[in-house]
């Protein structure tokens, strides 16, 4: 019975993760799709008589025309978290919420405001491993697998209960002896944090990353921009750290830092559709170094150095990007970086930013 009810949550958090990854994808394609036409660097065979420039998008770049971008999806929301935009570069709490995690980095815990320790390598495992699943029970029989690498001494089961007893007495320092945790619960034969008790940075992040992307939708730049930068803020490091590559989190982080990098790229678009492409400049190049076949990030970083007048850079960026494709993958480049190319050594006046 166990068994069955341990591989029905598997699917369906399988399920619950291949929907956010759609709508992740989608989500990017919005970005993608927007910012591409309020520079007017789309193909012709995506246009369409109706197509019109959200008036901060003409503010920001005269004489360019664009088409507003799909209305995009909300994100997936986990019961009990605040919908507030959240742009703070901190946490705050939604309704009810007493602790407050950061996972996009070494895990830390926040009750009432205050850091608390969360004690040895393993037991802060066993809560990353839980919060990564907020809100859903996790079986004493996974934490046990991934916890120790799917090879438990005979005490594994005994020395989980004890850090769930110390991550108890943590998260919940005030709780009265002998009364049921409202935070980390016991289901069945496993534990569940409880979403409405609880409120996580990545979730956060999550919904600073959607803000951002309906501003654009509303035609507000600047609005997109501050939303970008707050989710960015949140990140300190690897998300997960502790246990990225436990096949219950593997998931999860891996649609983190695929977001995390469409957001930097949704960024550096809004710093050029704003006219600020020489700040955008540094930091795509940097990031093109760290990730060179995003072709999106080359995309930016050779329209960033043809607005800041440095043609002959920007042709050098899209030629080495397309002896890497060749030479690496045996592809040519996208039609978009073609056609950038083409629009580039024309010196097209659509690229002009005024």
């Amino acid at each position: 019975m166990s068994a069955a009810r341990t591989d029905g949550d598997g699917s369906r958090r399988i399920a619950e993760l291949e929907y956010e990854v759609r709508e992740l994808k989608r989500a990017n394609e919005t970005l993608k799709q927007y910012v591409s036409r309020a520079l007017d660097l789309d193909t012709a065979s995506h246009r369409r008589p109706d197509d019109r420039a959200p008036d901060s998008v003409a503010r920001a770049a005269p004489g360019l025309t664009a088409r507003a971008a799909p209305e995009p999806t909300d994100p997936p929301r986990r019961p009990g978290l605040g919908t507030g935009t959240g742009l703070g570069s901190g946490l705050g709490t939604g309704p009810g919420a007493v602790v407050e995690f950061r996972v996009l980095g070494p895990v830390e815990a926040a009750v009432g405001g205050r850091w608390v320790d969360l004690g040895a390598p393993k037991q802060r495992a066993a809560l990353v491993l839980l919060v990564s699943q907020v809100g859903q029970p996790v079986s004493v029989d996974v934490l046990v697998e991934a916890l120790w690498d799917g090879r438990p001494p005979q005490s594994a089961i005994t020395s989980l209960h004890a850090y769930i007893a110390n991550l108890r007495r943590a998260l919940e320092p005030h709780r009265a002896p002998r009364t049921p945790s409202t935070v980390l619960c016991t289901r069945g034969r496993g534990y569940l944090l409880n979403s409405r008790a609880v409120e996580v940075d990545a979730h956060r992040f999550w919904t600073n990353a959607t803000a951002g992307w309906q501003a654009l939708d509303r035609g507000d730049p600047r609005r997109a921009l501050y939303a970008f930068e707050a989710g960015l803020a949140l990140w300190r490091g690897e998300a997960y750290a502790e246990v990225a590559a436990a096949p219950l989190v593997a998931p999860e982080a891996v649609r983190l830092e695929e977001l995390r990098l469409s957001v930097i790229e949704g960024r550096c678009a809004t710093l050029i559709a704003v006219g600020n492409h020489e700040m955008a400049v540094p930091e795509l190049v940097a990031f093109t170094q760290a990730h060179p076949l995003r072709e999106y990030g080359c995309e930016l970083l050779s329209l960033a150095l043809y607005r800041a007048g440095r043609q002959a850079d920007a042709l050098s960026v899209l030629r080495a990007h397309q002896k890497r494709m060749v030479e690496e993958l045996g592809i040519s480049s996208s039609p978009a970086l073609q056609h950038l190319e083409l629009e580039i050594l024309r010196q097209a006046p659509e690229l002009e930013h005024s």
